[in-house]
Formats: C-alpha cells, structure tokens, sequence
C-alpha cells in the first residue's frame, strides 16, 4: 500500500473530536443496531468487548482512549492497514529511543489536551476570574469569560506541533504518516488562528498572514483588561477633573469634581464586565465553534491519539508473561485464523495456569461443532477466538505462540435467549430471528458463533432446522462455530463429511479445558449434578427422610 492509500485509510473517519457543544465519549461509540461495524450490540456483549478493552488500555490521552475503543470495537476490514500499523509497533519495541521519545512526547501534552477540551466544550458564565469549572455543575462550566480557556487551550495546540519537530524520524509508514500529520497542521489557517495573532474585520476573524499590510484592524487580545478602553476610561476621569478645576475654581467645583470622580469608580468594573461578554460572544464563541468543526484539528488530534494508542498496545505487551505475538495479517477473500497454543486475552491474568489450546479455521474447516459438558471450556473457547480476531485486526498483539489472520467484515455471536413475551414471541422464536439476522448478513469473511440452536422447540424440529441452517452458513463460506450437546447432529453431517469436531478432554478428574478432536456422546450431568447435591440418590434421601419425619 502507497502513501497515498495508506493516508486515505487512516483519515477516513476524523469524528473522534466532536463538533457539538458536547465531546465525544465512549458511549457514542458503542454499537447500535443502526450504527455498528465489526460487532454489533448483541455480540458486543457476548463476547465482552468491554472487560478486553479494560485488559489492553494503557492509553494516557482521552482521544487516546477513544481510539483504541474504536479501533477494538469498529475495527478496520483492510489487510494493509494493519500491516503498517504492525510495522510501527514493531518499530516502538525495537527502537527504545523512539519508544521513550513519543512517551516523552505524550506526556507533555497530557494536562493540556484537557485545557483543549475546556476551550472546547466549557460553557463561560461571566464574572471576573475562574480557573476551575464550577463545583457542583452538572456542565462544565466557569466564570470568567473565557480568557484563561482560550489562551492554553490553543497553546496546547501549538505546544503539540512544535514539540513533534524534536522527535526522531521513524522509518515505518505509519508512524511517518502520523508525525507529518501534525507537522502539516501547522501551515493550516485553524493553526495560525490559534497561534496568534487574530485581527478583528467586520465580524471575521483575519489571521497575520491574511490582514492587509497597511490596513489597520484591531487585534484580539485574551484578556479582560484592554488598554485602549483603560486609556479612554481614564481621559475621560482626567477631562472632568480638569475641567472642574480649571474652568469654576472660584465656586469649589473641584470638590465637585472628585465627587463625580468617585461615582465612576464602580463603573470602571461594569466597563470591564460588558468588554468581556462583548469578547465571549463575539470572539471566543465563534472561534471555538470554527476550531470544533474544523476537519483539520480533528485529524491533528486522532494523530495524537493513534500514537497513544500505539504506546497502549506497546505497553499492554510488556503488561503480560508468556507467549505473546503480532499475527500475520494477510488479505483473502475467505476468512482463516490459526492460533497456535492461543489463551484468552481476558482470563490469563485470573488464572495462571490457563490452558492453551490451537485454533485451526480455515477454507476446509470452516465449519466446526464443539461438543462437551457445561463449565468445560467450549464458550471460552468461542470467546477467545473472536477475542483473538478482535486484538489481531486492530493490530495488537495476541497471547500465543503464532497466529495467522484474514480481517473479518463481521463477528456475529448468538448466544441462548430466554424471549420477550411481551412481543408474542417465545424463545425458539427469538433465537430463530437472531440466526436469520445473521445468515443473511454473512457473508465468506464472517466469523459466526452460535451457542445451540433451534432451542425450545422439539427434538425433531431442532434436528431439521439446524441440518439446513448449518448447510446454508458452510455453502456461503463463512467461517462457523457451533457449540451443542447434540451428538445426533453431528452424526447426521458428518456423514455427509460436513465440518470438523472438536470435544471437551475429560479424564476422571474433571475437565481439562483442552479441546481434541471428536464428539462427545457421554452425558457429565450425573457428575455435575453430584457436585451440586442434587443427583438421583440425593433426591431419593431427601424423600426418604421427609417420609420418615412424618
């Protein structure tokens, strides 16, 4: 992918700074059922998007934050994207140098992107002087008129376009692509605006380079106290002294004059209070509503926020023992993902001693059927394959010893739902809508779980429906996980040499949570419900005993 392309990609979405009156947030950026990419908000849930996101945040910036959300949960689709993403990864881990110089970098603009945000979004009420929103406000608001928001929120901006000019050249592509972006940001007009000076012309705002030589116009100046009205103010208190005393000395008119003079004082503050209402509504209002829609800074701040989250993906690597590796991203046309020795990126930490297990998903195993007891691993299992796809395609590194990946347009993940009977729909019904959902949006580069189906209705209708739905998902090519206790199903397709099946390793212990090949065909309720205290002899005691009492 040329430089071109690459620059195309990464600046097709510039959302992430707001242009409303209030700033994005992550809630903005969770799927919705008319609003979603990868994940929509039912697989959004099911495969706990956000407990892994909580696991691989280590960003220092809220933009940041919002990148890496929406690089988890809309993740790109594009093979080559990726890959240059990878490549400035592996260029942050092997060059400490660069690594401490864009942590160095970050860290310097921390307290001032939130000066950013106060300019931005802060709402101005008036009085003399506040630096601090105002305690107990459900907005964030401050006194004063703006001034103070106003000069460091734009210093912050000019602060992070200096300070890129002292970073070291990277050599990868990305990282390239993001330290120009904010180079380039400081021949914009939105940059000299906020560098300064601003010239005032009718109502628009005129940058040094576009006022006209000769031409004067009065410049913008943040602060309340303006020295041509403090000059007026005070020839106007000079011109009636003068004239009271030079002009009636004989009537004692001077005591007169300081008498009037007297009475202007408290005018002086209400001078200083209409200037800066005057500068709020018709300066730093209209600036600020040019800077929050400018596509300009809002490229210039996701630039700032891909390089923090790369950091975050670079520091969640180091945050973790074990096998750890950046996947081989390639692009087909069919989904493939192969994990070797893989681990749940959300459980690791829990448990120590995790399992690993292998993951083979490809053109001839598309379709694969887990069997086993409940508490055994199978939903894990699931779980950690589109945990894995979800890190792999946004670039990060994944818990395993090798991985290999085609990015996936969707992960559609359907787990038991128990129905709205509100609707007139029970749950066979509500399921059976979820799976049409999803079939016909699948397309050969899905990734679909599907936790049982055709449950709440009889066995021999659960048997036909899910012969032909499973038939149709593996000739539209997707790539399919089904996890049921239904050896009869398996029997039926595996005649017909349709999908690869995996089982829950049990040894006389318990589970494993090792996944080998084959069909479970022995029922584990028994044990569990031996564990429980509720197995048949269990229930025979408590009867007998209850016949004894009486």
């Amino acid at each position: 992918m040329n430089s071109f392309n690459l620059s195309a990609e990464i600046w097709r979405d510039t959302s992430l700074l707001s242009s409303t009156d209030q700033p994005a947030s992550i809630d903005d950026l969770q799927p919705t059922e008319s609003n979603h990419g990868v994940l929509d908000p039912k697989t959004y849930e099911a495969v706990e998007a956000e407990a892994l996101f909580a696991k691989i945040n280590y960003t220092k910036t809220k933009i940041g934050k919002l990148v890496l959300y929406r690089s988890l949960v809309h993740t790109v689709s594009t093979a080559p994207v990726v890959q240059q993403k990878q490549a400035g990864l592996q260029e942050v881990a092997e060059n400490p140098e660069l690594f401490k110089a864009l942590s160095d970098y970050i860290d310097r603009l921390i307290v001032g992107e939130k000066l950013l945000h106060h300019l931005l979004y802060g709402e101005f009420v008036g009085g003399l002087t506040t630096n601090e929103p105002v305690a107990g406000s459900s907005k964030l608001e401050f006194g004063g008129h703006g001034y103070r928001q106003f000069k460091d929120g734009t210093q912050f901006v000019v602060d992070m376009v200096e300070a890129v000019n002292t970073l070291p050249d990277p050599k990868s592509l990305y990282l390239r692509e993001l330290i120009t972006t904010i180079n380039d940001f400081g021949k914009s007009r939105i940059y000299s605006l906020m560098q300064g000076p601003i010239f005032l012309a009718g109502g628009k705002f005129k940058t040094k380079k576009e006022k006209p030589r000769f031409l004067p116009l009065p410049r913008f100046r943040p602060s309340i106290f303006k020295w041509m009205p403090m000059l007026l103010f005070a020839i106007a208190v000079y011109g009636i002294l003068f004239a009271f005393e030079t002009m009636l000395p004989d009537l004692g008119a001077s005591y007169i004059g300081y008498g009037i003079l007297a009475l202007t004082v408290p005018v002086f503050p209400i001078i200083m209070l209409a200037i800066g209402v005057s500068d709020r509504d018709s300066v730093i209002y209209p600036l600020r509503k040019q800077f929050r829609q400018s596509p300009e800074l809002a490229r210039v701040m996701k630039a700032l926020g891909l390089l923090d989250e790369l950091m975050s993906i670079h520091r969640y690597a180091q945050s973790f023992d074990g096998d750890k590796v950046l996947p081989d991203v390639i692009a087909k046309k069919h989904h493939l993902l192969t994990a070797i020795k893989a681990r749940n990126p959300i459980l690791i930490d829990d448990i120590p001693d995790y399992v690993p297990n292998d993951i083979l998903l490809d053109a001839e195993d598309r379709l694969v059927i887990i069997t086993g007891p409940n508490s055994g691993g199978k939903t894990a299992y699931c779980k950690t394959i589109a945990q894995i796809q979800l890190l792999g395609q946004m670039g990060c590194y994944i818990p395993a010893v090798k991985v290999q990946l085609v990015p996936v347009d969707h992960i559609y993940y359907q787990v038991p739902d128990p129905g709205q009977l509100d609707e007139g729909m029970g749950r066979f019904g509500h399921e059976l809508k979820r799976t049409r959902e999803i079939f016909f949006n699948s397309t050969s580069r899905s990734l679909v779980v599907l936790d049982e189906l055709s449950e709440g209705t009889t066995f021999e209708e659960k048997m036909t429906l899910s012969e032909y739905v499973l038939k149709g998902f593996h000739q539209l090519g997707a790539t399919i996980l089904l996890v049921t206790h239904n050896h009869e199903l398996c029997e039926r397709l595996q005649k017909e040499n349709i999908g690869r099946y995996l089982q829950i390793e049990f040894k006389s212990e318990g589970s494993t949570h090792r996944l080998i090949a084959g069909v479970s065909r022995v029922s584990h309720a028994d044990r569990v419900a031996s564990k429980l205290g509720f197995s048949k002899e269990d229930v025979e005691k408590h009867v007998e005993k209850q016949r004894e009492g009486k």
